[in-house]
C-alpha cells in the first residue's frame, strides 16, 4: 500500500541535507554553546553561524534572532513579554479570532492574570481580518496587535503590511506568528514593519523542538524564562545545538527553492482539487481561493463526519488532517471554521490536506483514486443525506 503524507502543516519530515547537516553535533562536536572551552565555543560559533543565516533571510541582523523551543514558545514569549514589560503604558490587546492556540491561550493568560483586556477582531468568510475594525478597536492603552502571517488551518494569509502600518501609526507593538508561511512566502521583517515574529523549524522539514522568535531593537518585553544569561539574558536554557543548526539549514533550503517549490505546490493542489470535483458533489474550498499558502487546502466534504473521513484515508495510507495538530484532543469545531462563519454540516466535514516538497504527481493519483470511493461510501451511510 502506497503512503502518501498531505499533513505537513502538523510537521514535516527532516530532509536529508537538515539532517545531514546536525549529524556532526549529536556526538561530535557537542560541546555546550555556552562553555569557554574549545568544544563549547565550537557549538558557540555554529549556533551564531546559524544565526546569521536566518537573520539574512529575514532581512534583519543576528543579534535580533533568539532561538527558542519552537512556535509555541516564541507566540507565550511574545505576547507574556510585551504585555508584563509595558503594564505602565496599558493593559490592552488586540489579536484575530483564528490566531493559533498558542496566541488565543497568552492572550487569555494576560486576561485572567495580568488584568488585560483583550479584543478579538473578526474575519470574514475566507479568514481575513476586518482592517476597519482593527483599525476601531486601537485604544490609548493597546499595547500589542498579535495577528498571524498565515493560517495553520485554511491557508489565508493576512494583510501583514497593513496591520503593520496600523499599528506603527498609533505606537503600538506589532506581533505575528509567521510559523507557517516561513519558507513559504517571503518574509523580510523590516520592509513588513513587524516587530516581533514568531518561527518554527519542523513546519518546512526541519527538526522539531527548534524554533525561534525575531525582537527588533528597542522592544520593551521581559524574558519569562530563568535560570540563566544565554541568549543575552533573553531566553535561559541551554542552547539545542543540533536544532538550531538544523533549523538554519533548512531555512537557507526553503528559501532558495522557494520559487520553484510554490510553482509546484500550486500545480499540484489545483490538480488535486479539480480532480475531487470532477469525482464528487458538494465538496467545498474554506479559505481565500488566491491569497493562501500555495501548499495548503482545507476541503469540507458536506454529510460526512471528519473523523471518519480521517480514519478510512489512513486505512489507504494517506495522512491529513481536521485541523491544527494543537487541537486535534479537542471535541469542539475549529475555532478558526467558526470564526469564518462556515454552517456547521461543512465545518464538521472539513479536512486539511497540506503538501510537503516530498509529495509527487503520483501521490496526487493516488489520493484521486482512493478518496472518492471512501467519500461515497461514507454518504451512503450517513444519515445527514
Amino acid at each position: 500500500m502506497r503512503k502518501v503524507y498531505l499533513d505537513h502543516n502538523a510537521t514535516a519530515p527532516v530532509r536529508g541535507e537538515v539532517l545531514q547537516a546536525m549529524m556532526p553535533y549529536f556526538a561530535e562536536d557537542y560541546g555546550n554553546a555556552s562553555s569557554v572551552h574549545s568544544m563549547g565555543q565550537s557549538a558557540r560559533k555554529a549556533v551564531e553561524s546559524a544565526r546569521e543565516v536566518i537573520g539574512n533571510t529575514l532581512g534583519t541582523e543576528a543579534v535580533d534572532i533568539v532561538f527558542t523551543s519552537g512556535g509555541t514558545e516564541s507566540d507565550n514569549f511574545a505576547i507574556k513579554g510585551v504585555a508584563m514589560a509595558n503594564l505602565d503604558k496599558g493593559r490592552h490587546v488586540i489579536t484575530s479570532e483564528v490566531e493559533h492556540m498558542a496566541v488565543l491561550d497568552s492572550c487569555r493568560f494576560i486576561e485572567e492574570e495580568l488584568g488585560f483586556e483583550v479584543t478579538r477582531i473578526s474575519v470574514d468568510k475566507y479568514g481575513v481580518i476586518d482592517l476597519d475594525r482593527l483599525k476601531d478597536s486601537v485604544r490609548k492603552d493597546t499595547v500589542l496587535i498579535s495577528v498571524m502571517f498565515a493560517n495553520n488551518e485554511v491557508g489565508t494569509i493576512q494583510p501583514v503590511k497593513e496591520i503593520s502600518d496600523i499599528a506603527k501609526k498609533n505606537g503600538i507593538y506589532f506581533h505575528t506568528d509567521a510559523v507557517q508561511a516561513l519558507g513559504k512566502e517571503p518574509i523580510d521583517v523590516e520592509e513588513l514593519g513587524v516587530d516581533l515574529c514568531s518561527f518554527s523549524a519542523h513546519k518546512l522539514h526541519g527538526p522539531k523542538g527548534v524554533g525561534a522568535l525575531f525582537i527588533r531593537k528597542g522592544v520593551k518585553l521581559v524574558s519569562f524564562h530563568s535560570g540563566g544569561h544565554h541568549e543575552k539574558g533573553r531566553r535561559a536554557g541551554t542552547l539545542n545545538v543540533p536544532g538550531i543548526v538544523g533549523f538554519a539549514r533548512a531555512v537557507e533550503i526553503a528559501h532558495k527553492e522557494m520559487a520553484s517549490v510554490n510553482k509546484r505546490m500550486k500545480k499540484m493542489t489545483k490538480r488535486f482539487l479539480e480532480g475531487l470535483n470532477k469525482e464528487l458533489n458538494e465538496i467545498y474550498l474554506i479559505g481565500h481561493p488566491e491569497k493562501r499558502l500555495s501548499n495548503t487546502l482545507n476541503i469540507s466534504f458536506k454529510y460526512i463526519e471528519g473523523e471518519s473521513l480521517i480514519l478510512n484515508f489512513d486505512l489507504k495510507g494517506i495522512s491529513a488532517s481536521t485541523g491544527s495538530a494543537c487541537t486535534s484532543g479537542s471535541l469542539d469545531p475549529s475555532h478558526v471554521l467558526t470564526a469564518m462563519g462556515v454552517e456547521p454540516t461543512l465545518a464538521q466535514g472539513s479536512i486539511r490536506f497540506s503538501f510537503g516538497c516530498d509529495n509527487t504527481e503520483e501521490d496526487v493519483d493516488y489520493c484521486l483514486a482512493e478518496i472518492p470511493p471512501i467519500v461515497k461510501r461514507l454518504r451512503e451511510m450517513s444519515p445527514l443525506c
